[in-house]
């Protein structure tokens, strides 16, 4: 692939690249150059790792040489030697063969960057780039680049050739902000487990209330630049059409001197359990308010969007993350609510206050997983079950209130996995969680049934489904065969295993 078409992929997924970063990714000469040119400070290398291995049959086919050769592999970071900011993350791969005693020690003893090196020893070179990508990051790299959540990453591999052979493959990588000519404003929502409503009685003048659990995956992630009119690159019109309408809105009532161009970099499917609609909203607005220096809370957002009038799990994930509890809303007439509606049908109303919030075992593991099948009840549909099925029996809610208080936040503050994991259980056959589990498909109960014979400590449907949840504190591997067993016998599907996200959306701006 050429150049321009890699630009291009690269694009497509990312955005508009600004010139230094088109530079770094396309150069045929030293990265360090010209990142001393761009910074106005020279630049250091920091050697993480260097070692002689043997080449696999990958790295071998790059080098062309014979799989089992000796080879230096090296990870260094390209640093600003004065304010100490890691530019650059390379790792490379050198055949001893083909390197001459001084420049093998220079190599492998001394934090000099490549070029410089090639440099020194007067080695004509040429480079070949072999492709671009966009990356995701892992703890280490995040704590690397100074990044609070995982955000893209840029990266090229290329060859340095020296008499016609390969004596170098080189990969490069730096975070997709950096090096940017214009601002541009990168927001990550996380996603939400809702374990249940509280109280869909409303016989003590109150009704809703929820208990959630904030997740680290799946996650959204957005970038906005300025622009005139509201725009928006999402991979769906379902997408699009909540980004730009929650970014209209925001700007429109916070009288914002100019409009977003948003592009939905990562997301996950509407309308599965996982709080798509309240995250979509929130990042979208949260992104403009972020690109014209706009204070407001998400509280604020939540209300100009439209969001959090039944549950306010989601905006408290959104703004605080981990486990959390709120108290619904006043019921009856005159009150907040006088009918029982879903989210969707209270644009009007504020979400519900919070009244717990508490950081979720960082050891506990979560398995979730999400069904190729007919989306949860939204729109009228979820109207209409709240106004068939509601009221729920009062002592529903009161056998849930006694299971959530006196065993589900016991198990939470003293890391009771069992405890916790039976109260998940038990909360499945009370209150209106008791009638969004009646109304799944078989099979999506079979799922639930199944993961819990596999040993999960708790399993339970996340809002209106399909989204399927289980608890553990070990090794998740059967529980997940288990899922994909279910998921490939019924349609298929995708699950994953994450943990709980103590902390809200994040918000990074270059």
């Amino acid at each position: 692939m050429k150049g321009p078409r890699m630009f291009e992929e690269l694009e497509r997924v990312i955005g508009d690249l600004s010139p230094v970063q088109r530079v770094l990714l396309g150069t045929d000469g030293s990265v360090t150059s010209i990142l001393e040119l761009v910074t106005g400070n020279a630049v250091s290398v920091s050697t993480l790792l260097q070692e002689v291995r043997t080449a696999d049959e990958e790295t071998a086919a790059a080098l062309e040489i014979k799989p089992g050769e000796e080879i230096n592999h090296r990870v260094v970071e390209l640093k600003n030697s004065v304010t100490g900011e890691v530019l650059i993350y390379a790792v490379s791969d050198t055949p001893l063969s083909r390197l001459s005693p001084e420049f093998r020690e220079d190599l492998m003893k001394a934090d000099i960057p490549i070029g410089r090196i090639l440099s020194k020893y007067r080695m004509e070179s040429r480079r070949e780039i072999l492709g671009m990508q966009v990356r995701t990051t892992d703890p280490p790299m995040r704590e690397r680049f100074g990044l609070g959540v995982d955000l893209p990453l840029l990266s090229r591999t290329y060859r340095i050739f020296h008499q016609n052979h390969p004596l170098i493959c080189i990969e490069e990588s730096f975070p997709s902000h950096s090096f940017l000519d214009r601002r541009r404003v990168m927001v990550q929502a996380p996603s939400r487990l809702h374990i249940s409503l509280i109280d869909m009685n409303g016989s003590l003048g109150r009704v809703d209330g929820g208990v959630g659990i904030t997740l680290n995956k799946p996650a959204i992630t957005l970038s906005a630049e300025y622009s005139d009119e509201t725009a928006v690159d999402a991979p769906d019109e379902g997408v699009r059409a909540r980004v730009a309408d929650a970014a209209e809105r925001v700007a429109r009532t916070l009288g914002l001197p100019g409009r977003g161009r948003i592009r939905v970099l990562k997301g996950y499917p509407q309308h599965v359990g996982l709080g798509s609609g309240t995250s979509y909203a929130l990042a979208a607005g949260k992104a403009v308010c972020e690109l014209y220096g706009a204070g407001a809370s998400t509280e604020t957002l939540a209300a100009i969007t439209g969001r959090g009038g039944t549950s306010g799990i989601g905006t408290a994930a959104f703004s605080g993350g981990g486990f959390v509890m709120d108290c619904g809303h006043t019921f009856g007439p005159l009150m907040e609510k006088r009918s029982f509606l879903p989210s969707s049908a209270c644009v009007d109303t504020r979400p519900a206050p919070v009244t717990y919030q508490y950081p979720f075992p960082g050891d506990w593991k979560i398995l979730v997983v999400i069904p190729k099948s007919q989306g949860g009840a939204s729109g009228g549909a979820e109207k209409d079950i709240f106004q068939r099925y509601c009221p729920v029996p009062l002592g529903e809610v009161q056998a849930l209130c006694h299971e959530i208080v006196m065993r589900l936040l016991p198990g939470l503050v003293e890391g009771d996995i069992d405890a916790f994991g039976a109260a998940i259980n038990r909360v499945q056959e009370l209150g209106f969680k008791k009638i969004e589990c009646a109304l799944q498909p078989p099979h999506i109960t079979g799922l639930m049934e199944a993961l819990r014979g596999a040993g999960a400590a708790g399993v339970g449907l996340s809002s209106f489904g399909p989204v399927v949840y289980a608890i553990g504190d070990g090794n998740m591997s059967d529980l997940e065969a288990v899922a994909r067993d279910c998921l490939s016998a019924h349609g298929g599907g995708d699950c994953l295993v994450t943990t709980a996200r103590n902390t809200g959306a994040s918000v990074i701006t270059a």
